[in-house]
This record gives C-alpha cells, sequence and structure tokens, in this order.
C-alpha cells in the first residue's frame, strides 16, 4: 500500500517536543510536535530542528502504510527564541556543536537576552567565558550562522518550488554568505554546481527586480546556452550562433549581447578562438582542456625515445605462445605500439582488435616494462579485465578521485604524484570526453606511452569533447584501423550484420542465423508487448536467459510507446511487481522497488561505495547499472550494488538514478550484454542514422533481436550522416605543430 495524501498544503505550528529519527548528511527527520493540545508526527527534510523549537511546518498530512498518519513537511521555519528561558533551552540542547548545557548557562548568565546576537554577530566577547578560545567562539559562531543560514535560504527560495534538500545543497556550494550571494547576483543559482533551470531563476531574478537588459543576466544567459550544449558533445560553439541563440533566450538584441560578450572575453569568463577566419566562443575549463591536451601529446611525441624498435623476432615469438598467426595490419599495429609515443589502435567487432591487444600486453611484460590498462566506465573496465586478464581499472579509479574542502572534485594522482607506469592502454576511447582525458595526461609521466584502443564508428563521448575522432583526423599521430574479419568472426550474424551496417549495405535479416533476428511487427503497441514477452518468458524459457542480468533492452529514444520512459514502466509490471509488504520510493511519478534494475545518469564523486572485504571509496558514474538491494522509507535511503560495490543513495539523490530495464543506446556506450533486445518503430527522424544502430548492434555478445520494422532498420543504414560536434582540439593539435 502506498502512502495516502489526505488533503491539500496546509500549515501547523508547535513546539518540538521529540526527535525520533534524524539522518546527518541529509537532514531527513522524524519528530514529534505538540501542536496546541495535539501531538503530530513530523517528518522531512529538516536540519537543525532540536528539541524545544518553535517551529512553522508548510506540508501535507499523509496516511503511511506502516507508521499511520503523519505531517510530511515540505519547509519549515524555526521561530528564534527571544525569551531567557527559551534561548537557554535553544542553547542547552545540543544543537550548535561545541555548546553543552554547562556552557550554554554560563552564556545566558553572562549575556542574557542578548546571547544570541553575541554569537552571531560579536562572538569575540565570548572569549571572557572560561573554557571559550577565539577559536572556539568563532567555530561557535559559525555553527549558529550555518543553522539560521540555511533557514533564511529556505525562507528565501521555498515560494519558488526549490525542494529543502536542494538549498541545503545551494547552501553547501555557497557558504554562509549564500543568501547575500543571491541576492546580488540570482544567476548565480543557474551556474555550474547548481545547476538550476535557468528558466526558474529568471522568474527569481524578476521578483528581485533584475532587469531585461542587465549584464549580469545576459550573462548568465550566455553561459547558460553554452553549457546546455555541453550536453549535445560541443565543448564550443561559433559566437554568430552562440549570439543568435542567446538573443532569442533574452529577448535582447544582438549588438547588447556581443557586448556582453566581448565584456566576458575580456574578464576571461570566456575564452575565444579563431579558425579559418570564424570565431568560437568556449568555457574557460573546456580551452584550457584542449589546448594542454595537445600541448601534451605534441610533448609525449617530442620527448619519449622512439629508437628502441620491437623486433620481429619478438612478434613470432608472441605468435606461437598465444598459437596465432598475425595479419599485416596487425603486425604493424603490434610495432607502433612500442615506437610510437602516442598510438591509436582502431577496429570493429571480429577484425582482431583484442588478439592485438593482448600481443602488445605481452610484449611490453617481456620487456619487463609496467603497463596499466584503464576505460571510461566500469563496465568497460571490467570487459577489458576479462578479454586480457589483466586488471583493468576505470579512469576515476585510477587516478584516485577525492573532493577538496569545497566541495569540489579533483583528483589524488597528477603531475606531483603521477602514475608509475611505462604504458598506459585506454580502452573504449571513442567515449573519452575533453576533460577526462585532460585529467588523465596531468597524472602520466612525460615518458609514459599512451595507447587509445577504439571503434571510430561507434558514438561518441557522452560528455563533451570529441576525444578519439579529433586526433585521428588530425593526422599526426600514428595509427592503425583494422579492417578484415577474421573467419571465425564471419560465423556470427551480429558481426557480419554490423561491418554490413556501417559500410551501408544490406543486413542478413532473414532469421536464418543463431544470433540475430528480426522480429516484424506493424503497431508500436505490438513491439512493446512483444518485448515485455521476450523478457518475461520467451528468452528465459528458451535460452534460458536471466531478464535481469543477460536481457538488456535498447532503445534509440526515450519517447513513444517503444521509448525506455514507457518500456520500463512495463518490465518493471512484469518483472518487478509490487506486493503489498514491500517498501518503495517514489521520485516524479516513478516507484523504486526492492530487485529493481536501476542505472546512474551522472557523475557523482561524493557517493561513497563498500565492498564486502570493507574496502571504501567514492564515486559512482553516468551509465552505471545495478540492482537495488535495500529501502528504508523511515531513514529516507536505498542501496544500490553495482558489481561488487554497495552504494547508500539518500533522498535527495534518488533523482540520479532511472530505471534501467530499458536503456537509451547512447547510455549503453562501453557495455556489452549477452542479449539485446532493439525496439524499432516510433522513433523521431533525428535518431533515424547509421552510428547509433551500429552502436546498438555491436551491444550484443551473443543474441539481437530486432523488434519492428525494417523499414526503419534500412532508413538508419542509409542515413551516414555523423553527430555534428563543435570542438576545437583539432586546431590547438595541428597548431602545435606548426609552431
Amino acid at each position: 500500500m502506498d502512502d495516502i495524501e489526505l488533503n491539500e498544503t496546509k500549515e501547523i505550528s508547535g513546539i518540538i517536543e521529540k526527535i525520533t529519527y534524524t539522518n546527518s548528511q541529509n537532514g531527513y527527520t522524524v519528530c514529534t510536535a505538540r501542536v496546541g493540545k495535539e501531538h503530530i508526527t513530523v517528518v522531512g527534510t529538516l536540519p537543525f530542528i532540536s528539541i524545544g523549537d518553535n517551529v512553522k511546518f508548510r506540508g501535507k498530512f499523509i496516511v503511511h502504510a506502516t507508521y499511520g498518519e503523519q505531517f510530511s513537511a515540505e519547509y519549515y521555519e524555526t521561530v528564534t527564541p527571544k525569551t531567557v528561558a527559551a534561548i537557554l533551552r535553544y542553547l542547552s540542547s545540543g544543537v550548535i556543536k561545541g555548546v553543552g548545557p554547562a556552557t550554554a548557562e554560563r552564556i545566558v548568565e553572562k549575556f542574557g537576552a542578548d546571547s544570541l546576537e553575541v554569537i552571531q554577530n560579536s562572538p569575540e566577547d565570548l572569549c571572557i567565558i572560561k573554557g571559550i578560545s577565539l577559536e572556539k567562539a568563532h567555530n561557535i559562531s559559525n555553527e549558529y550562522k550555518k543553522q539560521f543560514g540555511i533557514r533564511d535560504l529556505m525562507l528565501m527560495l521555498s515560494p519558488y518550488q526549490i525542494s529543502m534538500e536542494k538549498c541545503i545543497s545551494i547552501y553547501q556550494y555557497l557558504g554562509i554568505k549564500a543568501v547575500e550571494k543571491i541576492r546580488q547576483n540570482p544567476y548565480v543559482l543557474c551556474g555550474d554546481g547548481i545547476d538550476i533551470p535557468f528558466e526558474k531563476v529568471e522568474t527569481i531574478a524578476f521578483d528581485f527586480g533584475v532587469s531585461c537588459e542587465n549584464e549580469m543576466r545576459i550573462a548568465a544567459g550566455v553561459e547558460y546556452v553554452l553549457r546546455r550544449n555541453l550536453l549535445n558533445g560541443h565543448t564550443c560553439l561559433p559566437r554568430n550562433k552562440l549570439v543568435d541563440v542567446s538573443s532569442r533566450l533574452l529577448e535582447n538584441d544582438l549588438n547588447r549581447i556581443e557586448q556582453v560578450c566581448d565584456k566576458m572575453i575580456e574578464n576571461l569568463i570566456l575564452r575565444t578562438k579563431t579558425v579559418d577566419e570564424k570565431d568560437f566562443l568556449m568555457l574557460p575549463e573546456y580551452y584550457n582542456a584542449e589546448e594542454y591536451i595537445a600541448m601534451r601529446l605534441y610533448a609525449a611525441k617530442n620527448y619519449i625515445n622512439t629508437s628502441n624498435f620491437i623486433d620481429e623476432l619478438e612478434i613470432d615469438f608472441v605468435e606461437n605462445k598465444l598459437g596465432i598467426k598475425f595479419e599485416k595490419l596487425q603486425r604493424e599495429a603490434i610495432s607502433k605500439a612500442f615506437n610510437e609515443a602516442v598510438f591509436i589502435l582502431t577496429g570493429g567487432p571480429g577484425t582482431g582488435k583484442t588478439t592485438t591487444l593482448n600481443a602488445i600486453i605481452e610484449l611490453f611484460e617481456q620487456r619487463d616494462a609496467k603497463i596499466v590498462l584503464a576505460a571510461p566506465t566500469g563496465r568497460a573496465a571490467k570487459r577489458m579485465t576479462e578479454l586480457t586478464g589483466f586488471e583493468a581499472k576505470t579512469i576515476h579509479r585510477l587516478l584516485e578521485v577525492e573532493w577538496t574542502s569545497d566541495n569540489k572534485q579533483s583528483f589524488a594522482r597528477n603531475e606531483k604524484n603521477p602514475i608509475d607506469c611505462d604504458a598506459i592502454i585506454i580502452d573504449e576511447a571513442s567515449m573519452l570526453d575533453s576533460l577526462l582525458f585532460e585529467s588523465l595526461l596531468h597524472a602520466i609521466k612525460l615518458s609514459t606511452r599512451i595507447i587509445l584502443v577504439g571503434d571510430t564508428d561507434q558514438l561518441p563521448s557522452v560528455s563533451a569533447g570529441n576525444v578519439l575522432n579529433d586526433i585521428l583526423s588530425s593526422n599526426l599521430y600514428s595509427s592503425v584501423a583494422l579492417k578484415k574479419v577474421f573467419r571465425q568472426a564471419k560465423t556470427s550474424t551480429i558481426v557480419t550484420n554490423a561491418h554490413a551496417i556501417i559500410n551501408g549495405e544490406e543486413s542478413n535479416l532473414s532469421n536464418k542465423s543463431d544470433d540475430f533476428f528480426m522480429m516484424h511487427r506493424d503497431f508500436a503497441s505490438d513491439v512493446a508487448s512483444t518485448v515485455l514477452e521476450l523478457c518475461d518468458t520467451r528468452l528465459p524459457n528458451v535460452y534460458n536467459l536471466n531478464p535481469l542480468t543477460d536481457i538488456q533492452v535498447l532503445c534509440p529514444s526515450r519517447k513513444g510507446q517503444t521509448g525506455t520512459v514507457n518500456l520500463n514502466n512495463l518490465l518493471q509490471s512484469t518483472l518487478n511487481p509490487r506486493n503489498n509488504n514491500q517498501p518503495q520510493l517514489a521520485y516524479k511519478g516513478v516507484y523504486y522497488r526492492t530487485g529493481d534494475k536501476v542505472m546512474q545518469i551522472k557523475n557523482n564523486y561524493d557517493l561513497q561505495w563498500e565492498r564486502e572485504n570493507g574496502e571504501i571509496g567514492y564515486g559512482v558514474f553516468n551509465g552505471d547499472v545495478g540492482y537495488i538491494t535495500l529501502i528504508d522509507i523511515k531513514g529516507g535511503i536505498l542501496k544500490v550494488k553495482f558489481d561488487d560495490k554497495i552504494v547508500t543513495y539518500f533522498v535527495e539523490n534518488i533523482g540520479e538514478l532511472e530505471l534501467a530495464y530499458a536503456v537509451t543506446v547512447h547510455k549503453s556506450q562501453g557495455s556489452e550484454f549477452d542479449c539485446v533486445i532493439l525496439p524499432l518503430f516510433d522513433i523521431p527522424t533525428q535518431l533515424l542514422y547509421r552510428n547509433l544502430l551500429y552502436t546498438a548492434v555491436t551491444r550484443a555478445k551473443k543474441l539481437l533481436i530486432v523488434v519492428g520494422n525494417e523499414g526503419i532498420y534500412q532508413k538508419m543504414v542509409n542515413n551516414n550522416k555523423k553527430t555534428l560536434r563543435y570542438t576545437l582540439l583539432k586546431d590547438f593539435l595541428s597548431e602545435n605543430e606548426q609552431v
């Protein structure tokens, strides 16, 4: 039974008499308030609530399936204690770290009704009290300001439907002067790190009296357009396009936008670069990243000794040891991996890329060279480990992600603490984005050989940048593209159809193969019901496949009857239906249950994970897939198992998860599944292109079933339009060579 809402939003006021539970991480609290002659259980995100507080709540009465009637608070406001007795009760409650009952009594005895005023505005006066040093006095003051700072922030932002959880994260980002900073410039709320939608911030700014022509509004709008386009993979935009879009968004004339852009460039808020007489604008972090990547690769090429050639006899030895015969391009790739400072190996399925990679690793081992293997995602790293027999780590784990004191991501591995290796091999390099590759290059020695392995026909990285293709298209660094499909791979229709797709040729859809089937359906509803039937009964019964761990539904789009949103709802209802005793947490109309298959949809470097052996680490990343193992309604948490790691999510992090019975093709990059079901029907026109179909097909290891329309399949094969990405890495690379 779900929670039942009894009525509309109400306000209640009362004295906090009991705190049953509080979560120090997210502020979720269960408490009892005396409202008149009644005692009411109040639940919600209520940071710093204390026994004795006089509090006004806004929210709704609900009936919880287990705990009965409660008041679910959406907003609260604490009335500051005024009398000496109320102040003593407040300070004695322990709500301010460093102030216990004895210290509270001494403070109130000395300052009386002015005690809180002294704590807030004159903390140095506390030093006259025995046991309070100047440092402790300032700590007490900061703790007090923190509590009322968050409360003031919630008071300011609650009319705009900004949740208490979000207010806490805003306060953590902006600090004690959060309210002051927002009043000075409301547009800090849509900046990187807070990310409230620009349209919502516009409403706040209007209420604060910010005019349409205000410079900070226009600057925020321009930056917003650039940051929104990071989601499309662009690290920069042509100036004329950026100005035009910003002008329409902000309803300001082009000249005004141009003026503000010039000022932003002057103040280094934006960076500019001219390529072929066309101006591009970038955010500084992406300009710096692509400039550094180009400089660092050029430095490696000119620094590393490349005269220590690999002997052909050494390659012959590895051939004998592995019991295989390398073809000409494979031998060339093996040689170049040793003879070049930077080398790129590319190839599609069945072209011997893994065999070549294993030979390269074997030869580095024979020469007592220390190698490190890594990949952009956890699944890709796991697959690399399985294929090579050597441990591969995610790039984030390799760099040892950590957090600074101001709550920003950093890496323990950098120029001062580099990774100790002679060569680094990065698999699934098509998924490398600009910022991550920059961080990796900062963390390896100049003497380290760099080997990138990938498939250029797959979709580019989810995050902004086009690293692999930019390096290859610059023609400045050595590469080998494996094209020949080996005889044993030709027995797989998945492999032969993948190559037919990328060559624009007709695929084999005859349903006579063992691993590739096309199931024709004429209606979207029939496609959806067939996908459901395949997952629920047909594939488990015929192939003994586990619908959660062995089968993955991949959709080109989120929308429509055959998109991920609808199919996830259908698949969850069938594969993991609700029972009356099963707790669930709701978020934006989606109910999460124990046993659900879920995916992390954004990088979160702050989430802590723990392995069964007690090892603890941080970071869950975009595209990681796991299973919900625990839901605790009272504590406002759920636990997810990602491979061998257990991660605890608090209420405010649930929006970072999505059901993953069906996922988009874009989100599947770097992963492989025993069985892939690919619904092709009501797909938006902009997604009917070759690389997307190729990426979907190459995710399947053993079985691929296409459900839908052959005409749509062929439209995707025929459309070889590459996804356009505005980046400047290629130009930085060429510029370094010219200089």
